[in-house]
């Protein structure tokens, strides 16, 4: 890190000089040892400036001639259509770069919450992460919720305070509300200073030297602090030694330091470099991205401060019986197994996966194996098969630069792998393995589609098929009941990019209301007369049968019972009225909704020696349901489902009030631990069909819920014809 002053600068192959901004070709070139590799991830809140930072990171190693506008539609990692329209990141995109003989796959994640499976694969990628916070809008209850994660998984981390060439930024506002959201371990390592109320530089803490960024070269210039901003800063100076000293081994440093000994420069920045690494230490760097202002800094933390693959642990893994395979390390030279962190469909180049390398080196024009479990209930049934890798590329936002091979620790891109998708286990043929899945949000908000006409069809069941296949939060239903075919998603937001990505695709398409599926009962008994007589010339149609229904307790099913007497019904027939029986319960009496929980007792009938036949009789069963159904009165249930929410104790009044307003029923609350509750209640299915949108909105996007089906209940009056068309 640059905090080591006049010893840590110029290091390296020429830092800030011509080499460096030339270095766009080995961007994209091998790396042979997973040492001089950097796997971080941005994350941050939408509107943070993840994407315009990373775009200052690439051009300022000359990775790319200059930097790309949000505006204009070209950065390097917002290439989707979609992203270019909403002007905001939808999907991860992994970006390399060359410093000081370093390879850093910078891995930009969306920060809107509906894309929280793309951070999810992003932060299984990364060995560290990145949180870009901005000095204008402080932090948000997501990225505190975020860092928590982190946390309890030690997973190394640092926090950039961007966009300080805003006019309202405020560092010290930011810093704050850092220290409040991430606790006092968060400390900043550089302070802006400023000329005629702009931030003109950094003053490193450790170093005593100032950059000057003069928003033209990319290169500041370094002086030596002067007396005045030296004495301003001594009380984060000395908070930032005493945090890297209780994180040395060596215990002997505090002991000196608080005897008046001056530590050196060089040994604090090494003990800052190993606790930052170690999970345990958290640096704050301050950065303008249009200014260029802090990037060197910014660069020297990726590469000197962050862990090597080598340093972080491999998932687990387990052959294809499920068995465990023993644990793996990032050993170029060991057993093969990447991840699929990513699918894409290319119109030119096919599936497109972005892969993980964990253990061993993959290589083109080699043979693999790819397995796929766990997603079935998703729509991804189990599969696995051999292919053969026919080319390998480095990707740089969506272009893709050949390669041939990737060693452990890297990250990598794989074209026309015919059954690949998001969360596959890349592995050697002759040695499969399947890598533990990481946990994926479910997706529970629904949107009903339809094709536009009957051609349209085939297009869009081909089309989901590929969407799907690149998106593991997205769930694709074909409703038994309702024959609705449903798309579950995160929210709006992701609904929208699924629909968009359909479109491009060709597929005529249209949204229609999700429809609740109902059942129906009888709520008293009732006595039905099925006559179903016809006679046009030839042999002709004859069947009378009497009923009598009455309901069941809920959830008992159908019963069936014949009381004739006397043969008035022969009892070859008998069985027919039954099947006319169900096949009318099957398309409802009332509002076209299943019937159930009833008990249908055949108690009179008549037959005729000819005419009479298993399909009058089934005919006339039904007629006597519906006759029954008018006659008497039929009640319409709803599905009720059993939900639980995880938020934040400061959301619990206003969650379980807006569970009151849903015609919920509280069932219990208990502490998660921390500052977090579990509320569990039983709610209306017809109530939670935007409840993954409104709870995002009631918590400031913190809070989560899962939900299982549990029964069906009667509809209050008030509110059935509602749900009947819901």
């Amino acid at each position: 890190m640059s905090v080591k002053g006049t010893n840590g600068r110029g290091k390296g192959p020429g830092r800030g000089s011509s080499d460096l901004r030339r270095a766009d070709a080995s961007a994209g070139a091998p790396v042979d040892r997973p040492e001089g590799i950097r796997n971080v991830a941005l994350v941050g809140h939408s509107g943070a400036g993840k994407t315009m930072l990373l775009e200052a990171l690439l051009a300022a190693t000359g990775t790319i001639p200059r930097m790309g506008s949000i505006v204009d539609g070209n950065t390097v990692s917002d290439a989707e259509p979609s992203e270019i329209h909403q002007q905001r990141s939808v999907v991860l995109s992994v970006a390399p770069l060359i410093y000081d003989g370093v390879k850093v796959n910078l891995l930009d994640t969306p920060g809107y919450g509906d894309f929280t499976g793309e951070l999810r694969a992003g932060l299984r990628a990364a060995d560290a992460v990145l949180f870009v916070v901005s000095a204008v809008d402080g932090v948000d209850a997501a990225t505190t919720a975020l860092w928590a994660e982190c946390a309890q998984l030690d997973t190394p981390r640092a926090v950039v305070i961007s966009r300080l060439d805003h006019p309202r930024a405020s560092f010290d506002a930011a810093l704050a509300a850092c220290q409040q959201a991430f606790g006092q371990s968060v400390v900043p390592a550089y302070l802006p200073v400023r000329t005629n109320g702009s931030v003109t530089g950094l003053l490193g803490l450790l170093s005593g030297q100032v950059s000057e960024y003069d928003g033209e070269s990319p290169e500041p210039a370094v002086r030596e602090a002067s007396v005045d901003e030296l004495a301003a800063a001594e009380s984060e100076r000395g908070a930032l030694i005493e945090g890297i000293i209780s994180e040395s081994e060596d215990e002997s440093l505090m002991d000196r330091y608080l005897g008046g000994e001056d530590i050196d420069a060089d040994v604090l920045v090494g003990d800052l470099e190993t606790a930052v690494a170690r999970g345990s230490f958290f640096p704050v760097l301050a950065t303008s991205a249009e200014k260029g202002l802090g990037i060197t800094e910014l660069l020297d933390m990726l590469t000197r401060a962050f862990p090597t693959p080598l340093e972080r642990a491999v998932p687990d893994v387990t052959d294809l019986a499920g068995q465990p395979a023993g644990p793996l390390s990032c050993d170029p030279d060991g057993p093969l197994a990447g991840e699929v962190v990513r699918t894409t469909m290319d119109p030119f180049l096919g599936r497109v996966c972005l892969v993980r390398v964990f253990s061993g080196t993959l290589r083109e024009d080699s043979a693999v194996h790819v397995s796929g479990r766990g997603l079935a209930e998703r729509g991804h049934e189990d599969h696995d098969s051999d292919e053969r890798l026919t080319h390998l590329y480095s990707p740089m936002g969506a272009s893709l630069r050949p390669v041939p091979y990737s060693v452990a620790g890297d990250i990598c891109a794989i074209t026309k792998l015919g059954s690949a998708e998001t969360g596959d286990t890349v592995s050697a043929k002759d040695a499969p393995l399947l890598i533990t899945a990481w946990d994926m949000p479910e997706p529970l908000m629904p949107v009903a589609v339809e094709a536009a006409t009957r051609s349209d069809e085939d297009a869009l069941a081909k089309s989901l098929g590929k969407v799907a296949a690149g998106d593991p939060t997205l769930r694709v239903e074909r409703n038994s009941e309702t024959h609705q075919l449903i798309l579950w998603c995160m929210g709006e937001a992701h609904g929208e990019v699924i629909l968009d990505r359909l479109r491009d695709q060709g597929v005529k398409l249209q949204t229609v209301p999700v429809v609740t599926p109902l059942r129906e009962t009888f709520a008293a008994p009732a006595a039905g007369h099925g006559r179903y007589v016809k006679q046009s010339g030839g042999h002709g149609q004859y069947a009378i049968c009497d009923i009598e229904v009455e309901a069941l307790e809920r959830g008992a099913g159908f019963e069936f019972v014949d009381k004739t007497v006397g043969g008035v019904v022969p009892n070859q027939f008998i069985g027919s009225v039954e099947k006319g029986v169900r096949a009318q319960m099957q398309k409802g009496v009332s509002a076209g909704f299943p019937v159930v929980d009833i008990r249908v007792t055949l108690v009179g009938g008549k037959a005729h020696s000819v005419d009479s036949s298993d399909a009058a009789f089934q005919s006339a069963g039904a007629l006597a349901l519906r006759e029954a159904a008018a006659a008497g009165r039929i009640q319409l249930l709803e599905p009720v489902s059993a939900v639980t929410i995880s938020i934040p104790d400061e959301y619990v009044g206003a969650v379980m009030s807006d569970l009151s307003s849903r015609r919920g029923r509280l069932t219990g609350t208990t502490s998660s631990g921390g500052d977090a509750t579990e509320v569990t209640a039983e709610v209306p299915d017809g109530e939670l069909l935007r409840y993954a949108v409104q709870l995002r909105a009631l918590t400031a996007g913190t809070g989560r819920f899962r939900r299982s089906y549990l029964r069906h209940e009667p509809v209050p009056g008030n509110v059935a014809p509602a749900a009947a068309h819901a």
